[in-house]
C-alpha cells in the first residue's frame, strides 16, 4: 500500500520564502517613505501655531513682523518637537520655517519646511510649496505636493 504524503516538500517552503522577501523588498522602502512623510507633518502641526499668530497679527496691523516674537510667540529654539528642533520666522515677512533636525530621519535631516502666507482682501492662507522648502517633494504632505 502506498503511503500519503504529509507536510511540505522542500522546495514548497522555498517557494512560500521566495512570495515573503520579495513582498518585504517592495514595502519596506515604501513603508520607509511613510515615515519620512509623518516626520514632516510635525513641521507643519508645529509651524500652525505660528500661522495663528502671525494671521492675527497681520488683520490687526495691516503687516507681517520681521521676527515670530513681535507676533507673541516663544523664541524659535524653544518651539521644538521630536524631529523639529525650530520654528522661526524669517528676514521676509509672512514666512515660518520648520528646521529638521533631532531624530529625523537623515533623509530630512537639516532641511527646511517654509510656510508663506499669501493674503487676499485681509484674510490669510498658508502654502508650503515656496523656495523656502528644502525637503525633497516626495516626502511633502499632499497639499504641498499639489500647489497648497
Amino acid at each position: 500500500m502506498k503511503s500519503m504524503q504529509k507536510g511540505f516538500t522542500l522546495i514548497e517552503l522555498m517557494i512560500v520564502v521566495a512570495i515573503i522577501a520579495i513582498l518585504a523588498a517592495i514595502a519596506i522602502p515604501a513603508y520607509q517613505n511613510y515615515l519620512i512623510r509623518a516626520q514632516v507633518s510635525e513641521g507643519a502641526v508645529l509651524g500652525s501655531a505660528a500661522e495663528t499668530s502671525l494671521a492675527e497679527f497681520y488683520q490687526n496691523t495691516g503687516h507681517f513682523p520681521t521676527v515670530l516674537a513681535s507676533s507673541g510667540l516663544a523664541t524659535p529654539a524653544s518651539v521644538q518637537g521630536k524631529y523639529v528642533t525650530s520654528v522661526d520666522g524669517t528676514s521676509t515677512a509672512g514666512v515660518i520655517i520648520a528646521v529638521f533636525g533631532n531624530q529625523a530621519n537623515s533623509a530630512i535631516n537639516g532641511s527646511q519646511l517654509g510656510l508663506s502666507a499669501i493674503t487676499s482682501g485681509g484674510t490669510v492662507a498658508w502654502s508650503c510649496n515656496n523656495a523656502h522648502t528644502t525637503v525633497a517633494a516626495k516626502y511633502l504632505p499632499t497639499s504641498c505636493r499639489t500647489g497648497g
